[in-house]
C-alpha cells in the first residue's frame, strides 16, 4: 500500500490524539508507585512504560487504516524491508521518567519503505506537542496553543550541539571538538532531535546505537523542518524492519551547522 498525502493529513490528528492519551495515562502513574523492573538488555521498565504502550496499540488498533505495530514493549513482528509499519517507543527516556526531570516523550512514528513519513511526539510533563508528515511541515503545540509551524535554525552564530544526559560518550565529545563546538545542552529523550528542529540548538550527534523507536518520529519531524537526519557518514537514516533494529550512530543537524 502507498501512503498518500491525504491519509497523511487524515491520520497525523487521530495520531496526535493518541499520543496525547498516552501521555495522560503516563502523568497518572507516579515514579514512587511505578514498578520497576529490568529487561534484558538492564534498561528499565515501568508501569508507565506498559500504560502508554497499551493506550497506543488499543489507539492505533481503533483506526480505519490498519498498519503492523512494532512497539518498544512488545515482540517485533517479521515484516518485509518494504512494509509500512507502525514505530513506537511508549515512553522514550525511561531513566528522565524516573529521575522527574521532565525530559521524557511518547514517539509515534509512520514508515513507509524504510523511511518515516509520518511522527508525534510528544513531552507530557511539560505538555509540548510535536508532530509532521511528508509534504505537510513540522509543528509544535505548546498546551492548548494554537500550534505553529516549526524551522531549523538558518542564522550564522556559534555552534550550538545538543547532547545525551543520561548517555555521555567520548566519541560524541571528539564529534564536537572536530566541529569547533562549544555550547552544549543536556537533555534526554527525543526532545534533543526537537530541539534541532525548532531551531534552538544546531547538531545533535549520537554516536553510539540506538533503536529505531528512539529516533523515527524525529526523524520526520527534523526533516520536515529543514535538517539532515543522517549516519554518521553522511548516508540516510532507513528504517528497514529486520533482525536488527538498531542504528549505530547517527547526526541531526540544522543548516547553520551545515554551512
Amino acid at each position: 500500500m502507498t501512503v498518500t498525502q491525504d491519509l497523511l493529513q487524515s491520520l497525523l490528528p487521530e495520531v496526535t490524539a493518541i499520543a496525547l492519551k498516552a501521555g495522560a495515562a503516563i502523568l497518572k502513574i507516579s515514579v514512587e508507585r511505578s514498578l520497576i523492573e529490568k529487561k534484558e538488555d538492564g534498561s528499565p521498565l515501568t508501569l508507565a512504560d506498559m500504560a502508554s504502550h497499551n493506550a497506543i496499540v488499543s489507539g492505533l488498533a481503533a483506526l480505519k487504516t490498519q498498519f503492523p505495530v512494532i512497539s518498544e514493549e512488545a515482540d517485533p513482528e517479521a515484516l518485509s524491508a518494504d512494509a509500512v509499519y507502525w514505530l513506537v517507543d511508549p515512553l522514550d527516556g525511561t531513566k528522565e521518567f524516573l529521575a522527574q526531570n521532565g525530559d521524557y516523550t511518547v514517539n509515534i512514528a509512520l514508515v513507509e519503505n524504510g523511511v518515516p513519513v509520518l511522527g508525534v511526539i510528544y513531552a507530557p510533563e511539560v505538555d509540548d506537542l510535536y508532530y509532521a508528515a511528508n509534504g505537510l511541515g513540522a509543528w509544535k503545540r505548546k498546551g492548548q496553543v494554537e500550534a505553529e509551524r516549526i524551522q531549523a535554525n538558518e542564522a550564522t552564530r556559534p555552534p550550538v550541539a545538543v547532547v545525551s544526559r543520561s548517555h555521555p560518550s567520548e566519541e560524541t565529545a571528539r564529534f564536537l571538538q572536530a566541529h569547533g563546538v562549544a555550547n552544549t545542552i543536556p537533555r534526554g529523550s527525543s526532545v534533543k532531535i526537537c530541539a534541532v528542529a525548532e531551531g534552538t540548538a544546531d547538531v545533535y550527534p549520537r554516536l553510539n546505537p540506538t533503536w529505531y523507536w528512539d529516533t523515527a518520529a524525529g526523524a520526520i519531524i527534523a526533516r520536515e523542518a529543514g535538517c539532515r537526519v543522517e549516519t554518521p557518514t553522511g548516508e540516510p537514516l532507513t528504517y528497514h524492519p529486520g533482525p536488527v533494529i538498531k542504528h549505530f550512530g547517527f547526526v541531526v543537524s540544522g543548516p547553520a551547522f551545515q554551512q
